[in-house]
């Protein structure tokens, strides 16, 4: 698993296992919205999570604990 940061795309990030939990666990509305479905390729975790004032560092941190 590449380490995921910041700039790492939605899209990158649901290719590994147990990160939907992780994501679904902040609250991540991307993941039920139908229009984020077709910008996964392009929504960049960063830009999300300031969106939406989620904790970045915290939920890099998670993600990356996958590994």
């Amino acid at each position: 698993m590449l380490k995921i940061t910041k700039d790492t795309t939605l899209s990158e990030i649901l290719k590994y296992s147990g990160t939907e939990k992780i994501l679904s666990k902040y609250d991540l509305p991307c993941l039920n919205c139908p229009f984020a479905k077709f910008e996964m390729e392009n929504l960049k975790i960063g830009q999300v999570c300031k969106m939406y004032k989620i904790d970045l560092e915290e939920l890099l941190k998670e993600l990356n604990s996958l590994r």
